[in-house]
């Protein structure tokens, strides 16, 4: 271990804040044991109970319509293609009946950015959801969704989100971060919004009460540096609001994109989870991506840093559309983690604990 690792590692072991280039030093130096004992040390110490916890939730895609055209996502399509779709909010609320039927609690509701749905759209849908299911955790519309909504409707963004707000929309998922650095965006969804807007979204929802998650996915076309920017990007808002709940990092998967290439490693994949741990020392949860990883690297992703194991996800279209089909069951997942010698624990989206088994 050179004197540069060893000085960081030795400034994690005291507690510690890491720069940015500590962190840098981690990921490219640090073997996997060292990054993940440093991790599994934090969570034990964030998380002394031994719990692992999930929520039981549906990932209702809407629309498969994006304007967005990302080069990374196998799912878009154009308005004008035979296999476009868009649901009808008699479907939708279907899908929430089957979610309360199963125990739901957490309705994931994400879509393409379609040329037609204005907000009046989402109004109707929430109202409709909560007058149905009240008690229905409304954890739905990504920060790309909310600006194109807005825009759409000829809104603020913070307008637009208070009026969403009113109507139902509970809590706001961190999908579309991808890598927040700018000149990565541009190389593999150059139509999105930049890296700014995505975290002005974020905050507002915030100051209005609405707690958020944040995610990234990495394995594309970014480097080391840019992973570590991502991470710290997400930390300084985290200080300034204390607005997320969790974090999540997935990696790419590659098949039927535009934008092809390799699937990273499960190495890589531990040792940036390790490292979220380790930077985003003021954020209580880290997911494991059981979606795309598997049941089995999820599981050893309980021993570098992760604590929780997301949803059931009753439904997942997605990553499925990029050929990655992994299910689990809720009885699955509690097997899984108290295989892992945890105690499963399930929760609603605030991470409030609703039941041990």
């Amino acid at each position: 271990m050179s004197t540069e690792l060893s000085q960081v590692v030795e400034k994690v072991c005291q507690g510690k804040n890491l720069d940015r280039t500590e962190a840098l030093t981690l990921l490219e130096q640090a073997d996997l044991l060292t990054l993940g004992k440093l991790a599994d040390a934090l969570r034990r110490q964030k998380h002394p109970h031994g719990r692992v916890t999930f929520v039981v939730d549906r990932n209702v895609n809407y629309t498969n319509v994006c304007q967005s055209r990302c080069r990374f996502c196998a799912f878009y399509r154009e308005a004008e293609a035979k296999d476009a779709y868009l649901l009808s909010q008699d479907e939708i609320l279907a899908k929430v009946q089957e979610l309360a039927d199963h125990g739901g609690t957490q309705l994931l509701m994400q879509g393409g950015l379609h040329p037609d749905l204005k907000i009046s759209w989402f109004e109707t849908l929430f109202r409709r959801i909560k007058a149905a299911f009240p008690s229905m955790q409304v954890h739905s519309l990504s920060p790309a969704e909310v600006i194109h909504v807005a825009r759409l409707s000829g809104l603020s963004m913070t307008a637009c989100l208070l009026r969403l707000q009113a109507a139902g929309l509970d809590s706001v998922p961190g999908g579309g971060a991808e890598v927040l650095v700018d000149e990565v965006r541009q190389q593999i969804s150059p139509n999105k919004i930049g890296w700014q807007q995505w975290a002005e979204v974020m905050k507002a929802a915030h100051g209005l009460g609405m707690r958020t998650t944040a995610t990234m996915m990495f394995g594309s076309k970014e480097g080391t540096r840019d992973i570590v920017e991502h991470l710290f990007r997400i930390r300084e808002i985290q200080q300034k609001t204390g607005g997320f709940t969790a974090f999540i990092p997935w990696t790419f998967q590659p098949d039927n994109t535009e934008l092809g290439g390799q699937v990273a490693t499960g190495i890589e994949y531990l040792k940036v989870l390790a490292l979220s741990r380790l930077v985003l020392d003021n954020i209580d949860n880290i997911q494991a991506s059981w979606v795309t990883q598997g049941d089995k690297m999820a599981q050893v992703a309980l021993f570098f840093g992760a604590n929780d194991l997301g949803g059931t996800m009753l439904e997942e279209n997605v990553v499925a559309a990029a050929g990655v089909t992994f299910r689990l069951s809720q009885d699955e997942i509690i097997t899984l983690a108290r295989e892992a010698g945890f105690i499963p624990a399930k929760r609603n989206t605030l991470y409030q604990i609703l039941q041990e088994y």
